[in-house]
């Protein structure tokens, strides 16, 4: 046991085996959602729930154990949500792509991560994108998620009149879905720990006690089969043979790298693990990242990131890999849940997806909306995504606006080369995907 504190520098850090363990277990239960909530968003790309249940889980489980062991942070890896949605709703759904070939983007992805980590390349990249239009991101993609779950909760419809209007709210799981919202948001604003898991809990118990849900034939079994998914991903990559195709991995990219280190720059500040404003062993909390992206490519699931709910563990103390150690070994007890799939209905998933999208909506105070050079690009980017039911078109907007509105300012070597081969490669695709 010395040895384990020596390595994880429980007294540098001035932790312990109980406050790290504690801390392990609430990061779980915070983001445990993520279990039965993805599986539910992949399944409207037509994958199999159970399959996608075990690939998140061990994902989950590699990526948050390499963050712990070799990167030493506090911080759990998992599929995460937006980038999921995504895959299911933008690429599969709107652009008419096979999952399997999708999945065979992501993994192309996941390669040209682990090379851009490992040159340290994947910094500098970072470095060259505006941070106004990295929040615009993050920001674009709550409100993306927020509108998913409002139409899954049937309060949005369509409406050939007006686009979109109010849904029947006197259809029962409507209904249950309202009052999902109402009991998620009261537990946020009471500050309870895992609000978000209790908010769904609280759902799904409403929703079998009305008879709105059937009751799961079990609680535990042994681990859904891999085999509809696993491997899909190398067996379709000659599938990625178009432009449209590159395009749409490299938007994979795009997103998971602003995502994912947004988050480790956030949490760290927070928790103030910054060192002269720079975040220590980086490249190995990216590594992670890279690792859990190619093997939920590999298993069969959408790209893994760095989840806020991490902040939860800390703010009850933990500060050493250890503690993601923890939150790892907990994810694979998970993985004898999955019974508990058939009682996440839509209607109790569209809370947790309206809340999360709040909550990353809170990055749009962080733009500087009195520079109009920045504001109308990243304004683009948070409209464009719900706007267009695509999280590509969003960015595609703000990153060929963006050298216009510089170069307007003449502010033009202020704008990064990189931007202007972006806003080239934008260009391409919106006339490609879009003709």
């Amino acid at each position: 046991m010395s040895k384990i504190a020596s390595y994880f520098r429980f007294k540098e850090l001035g932790t312990s085996f109980k406050t790290e363990a504690i801390a392990g277990v609430t990061t779980f239960v915070a983001m445990s959602y993520i279990l039965f909530l993805n599986p539910n968003v992949l399944a409207a790309a037509g994958m199999d729930k159970g399959a996608v249940f075990t690939a998140t889980a061990i994902s989950a489980l590699v990526a948050t154990a390499f963050m712990g062991i070799v990167a030493k942070y506090p911080i759990a890896i998992a599929p995460g949500l937006g980038v999921n949605a995504y895959f299911a709703y933008s690429v599969v759904i709107g652009m008419g792509v096979s999952w399997q070939t999708a999945m065979a983007g992501i993994l192309v992805a996941a390669i040209i991560f682990l090379v851009l980590t490992l040159t340290h390349v994947r910094e500098k990249i970072i470095e060259a994108i505006p941070a106004n239009l990295r929040i615009a991101i993050a920001a674009g993609i709550g409100l993306f998620i927020a509108f998913i779950g409002l139409h899954n909760a049937g309060l949005i419809v369509a409406n050939p009149e007006t686009m979109v209007s109010m849904g029947n709210l006197t259809e029962k799981p409507t209904l249950l879905a309202i009052f999902g919202i109402a009991l998620t948001l009261i537990l946020m604003i009471k500050k309870v720990p895992a609000a978000i898991f209790f908010g769904m809990v609280g759902t799904t118990v409403v929703g079998i006690a009305t008879g709105l849900i059937a009751m799961p034939k079990a609680i535990f079994a042994t681990a859904p089969s891999l085999a509809p998914t696993f491997g899909q991903a190398w067996t379709h990559l000659g599938d990625i043979d178009s432009f449209g195709m590159i395009v749409v991995a490299l938007t994979f990219l795009i997103v998971v790298f602003f995502d994912t280190a947004g988050t480790l720059i956030g949490l760290t500040e927070q928790a103030g693990m910054l060192e002269n404003g720079k975040m220590p062993r980086a490249g190995k909390a990216l590594m992670a990242d890279a690792v859990g992206m190619t093997v939920g490519a590999t298993l069969g699931t959408s790209p893994t990131s760095a989840f806020v709910e991490s902040s939860s563990g800390m703010a009850v103390g933990g500060r050493s890999g250890f503690a993601s150690v923890v939150t790892a070994g907990l994810f694979g007890l998970a993985l004898f849940f999955s019974p508990l799939l058939s009682v996440v209905t839509s209607q109790v998933t569209a809370p947790a997806l309206i809340v999360v999208g709040i909550l990353m909506s809170g990055n749009l105070k962080k733009i500087k909306w009195e520079d109009m050079a920045i504001a109308a690009p990243a304004f683009l980017i948070v409209v464009g995504m719900p706007l267009t039911y695509s999280i590509s078109d969003g960015i595609a907007f703000g990153f060929i606006a963006y050298p216009i509105t510089m170069i307007a300012a003449k502010r033009r070597k202020e704008v990064n080369l990189f931007m202007y081969v972006l806003a080239l490669i934008f260009v391409a695709f919106l006339f490609y995907t879009h003709h």
